[in-house]
C-alpha cells in the first residue's frame, strides 16, 4: 500500500515542550490550524487564553485562532493527517497511553532524539511493531537545530526523512518559512541512530569540559566521535549515506557545542563533580542522552562495534566509574 502526503493534509504536534513549541510555531506559518495535545494543564490555559506556552519558550506567541490546544488525545489524533511526536522519548509510552483510536490512517513524523528505555528501541521501531504501521507511513524531522534558536527566527536547518523522497518533501514543506533549509533523506535508520548517538557524545564532551580539558583535545575527541558514529551506522546497518552531512555531523556538532545543549550540560555538571543523580535532578529538561548511553549498549551486544566512547559514558553514567579516570583512559584509545 502506498502512503502519499497531500498539501492539504492536517497536522497535529503530540508534546509541550521546547521542540514540540517551536515546531507548532513553524506550523501555524504554513497551516491554517494545527492541532496540539498538551496534557499539562498550567501549559494548556497559558495556549488557550494567552496563545503562549508559560514553562516553555513563554516568549513565543500564538494566535489563538491558529492552534488547537487540547488534552484530550483522541481527539488531537481524530482530526490530524499527520502526526508529529514531539515529546522526550522517555515519557513516550505514558504520551500515548490514553488514545484508543487507531493509526492506520495517519502518517506519523517522529521529531524526538532518543531512544525509548526499556524497549532497547528507536521511537520508530517502536511505533511500527506497537501500532502495526508500515515504514512507508514513517518519517523523522531531524536537526541540526535548538528549539531556542528555531523559535526566534534565526537561521536553522532541517531535514525531513522518510522512505519515499516525495513524502519527505511534502512534510518538509509543512515546515519551511524563510528562516528555515530543509534537506530530505530517505535513511530512516541512519539519521535517527544518528541523533540519538550524537546525545552520548555530546555527555562525553561536556564531560571533558567539566574536567578541564581544553579545545584541542575537544577537537579530538569530537572528530573520533563522528568516527564512532560513521562505524557504528556502517556495521550496523549499511546503506549509501554520507556521514559529513549535515543531519549527521553537523547535528553532531551543535549538539556538542551549543550552549543550549541539555545533553552537554548534563554531561559538564558530571565532569565538575556531581554524581550523576544530583546532576540529573538539576536539569529541568530531559537529556536524552542518559536514556540513550545504555539502550545503545543493549542494542550494540548483537552488532559488537567497538565504541570506546559511548561504553566511557555509559560506565560513568551506569556503573559509577569515575568520570576523571575513565576520560583520562579514554583519551589512550583516541587518534
Amino acid at each position: 500500500m502506498e502512503y502519499k502526503i497531500g498539501k492539504e493534509a492536517r497536522c497535529a504536534v503530540i508534546g509541550y515542550g521546547s521542540w514540540a513549541t517551536a515546531l507548532v510555531g513553524l506550523l501555524t506559518a504554513n497551516e491554517p490550524r494545527v492541532g496540539w495535545y498538551v496534557r499539562n494543564p498550567e501549559v494548556l490555559e497559558g495556549l488557550r487564553t494567552e496563545g503562549r506556552n508559560p514553562r516553555y519558550l513563554s516568549d513565543m506567541e500564538f494566535d489563538t485562532e491558529c492552534i488547537a490546544p487540547s488534552d484530550d488525545l483522541d481527539a488531537v489524533v481524530r482530526d490530524a493527517d499527520i502526526l508529529v511526536l514531539a515529546c522526550p522519548s522517555a515519557y513516550l509510552k505514558s504520551f500515548l497511553e490514553p488514545l484508543t483510536v487507531s493509526l492506520a490512517d495517519k502518517f506519523i513524523v517522529s521529531a524526538i532524539k532518543g531512544i525509548v528505555p526499556g524497549d532497547y528501541q528507536t521511537v520508530i521501531e517502536y511505533i511500527h511493531d506497537h501500532y502495526d504501521l508500515s515504514y512507508k507511513q514513517l518519517g523523522l524531522l531531524t536537526g541540526p537545530s535548538h528549539a531556542e534558536e528555531v523559535s526566534c527566527g534565526k537561521l536553522s536547518y532541517l531535514t525531513a526523512v522518510c522512505t519515499d523522497l516525495d513524502n519527505a518533501r511534502a512534510i518538509g514543506e509543512k515546515f519551511a518559512t524563510p528562516n528555515i533549509r530543509l534537506s530530505h533523506s530517505t535513511d530512516l535508520y541512519g539519521i535517527e541512530y544518528a541523533a540519538i548517538l550524537k546525545n552520548i557524545y555530546a555527555l562525553s564532551v561536556g564531560i571533558a569540559v567539566g574536567l578541564g580539558y581544553g579545545d584541542n583535545f575537544l577537537a579530538v575527541l569530537i572528530a573520533n566521535c563522528a568516527g564512532e558514529m560513521a562505524r557504528f551506522l556502517a556495521e550496523s546497518y549499511p546503506d549509501r549515506r554520507d556521514p559529513l552531512v549535515s543531519a549527521y555531523l553537523g547535528d553532531l556538532l551543535v549538539t556538542c557545542y551549543s550552549v543550549h545543549s541539555r545533553n552537554r550540560r548534563l554531561g559538564l555538571l558530571i565532569g565538575h563533580g556531581c554524581t550523576v543523580k544530583s546532576a540529573l535532578s538539576e536539569m529541568t529538561m530531559v537529556a536524552e542522552g542518559y536514556f540513550a548511553a545504555d539502550c545503545i549498549r543493549h542494542i550494540n551486544v548483537r552488532h559488537e562495534v567497538e565504541m570506546p566512547i559511548a561504553d566511557t559514558v555509559y560506565d560513568i553514567l551506569y556503573r559509577g566509574a569515575s568520570a576523571k579516570r575513565r576520560m583520562k583512559e579514554l583519551t589512550t584509545k583516541l587518534i
